[in-house]
């Protein structure tokens, strides 16, 4: 079991920037898949980014070149930098962890633990 706590959520500008943090309770073996999603009112939670087990990193198409993905191991924490930040990327953002899962660009239902959300509003 593994606890996932985000943070770094809150109201910006269009064309503004945030960091999300999402900080786990224990180590986190590179052999988990660790990814972000969201879901705003009145839509389905959808995949934002995800790291493999060897490090490398999926994005979804709506946040490439945006969106930054990494993961520090040393105080086994997931972070998500996000740039020119659009008023379509509003929405709770969830930091997601699975120890079992074959590939880490997974639907939302097929991760075991997720953190408790953390809002990001652009207007």
């Amino acid at each position: 079991q593994v606890q996932l706590v985000e943070s770094g959520g809150g109201s910006v500008q269009a064309g503004g920037s945030l960091t999300l943090s999402c900080a786990a309770s224990k180590y986190i073996a590179r052999s988990y898949c660790m990814a972000w999603f969201r879901q705003a009112p009145g839509k389905e939670r959808e995949g934002v980014a995800a790291i493999d087990s060897d490090g490398s990193t999926l994005l979804a198409d709506s946040v490439k070149g945006r969106f930054t993905l990494s993961k520090e191991d040393a105080n086994n924490t997931l972070y998500l930098r996000m740039n020119s930040l659009e008023p379509g990327d509003t929405a709770m953002y969830y930091c997601a962890a699975d120890p079992w899962l074959q590939h880490c660009s997974a639907g939302h239902w097929e991760y075991n633990f997720y953190g408790q959300g953390t809002q990001v509003t652009v207007s």
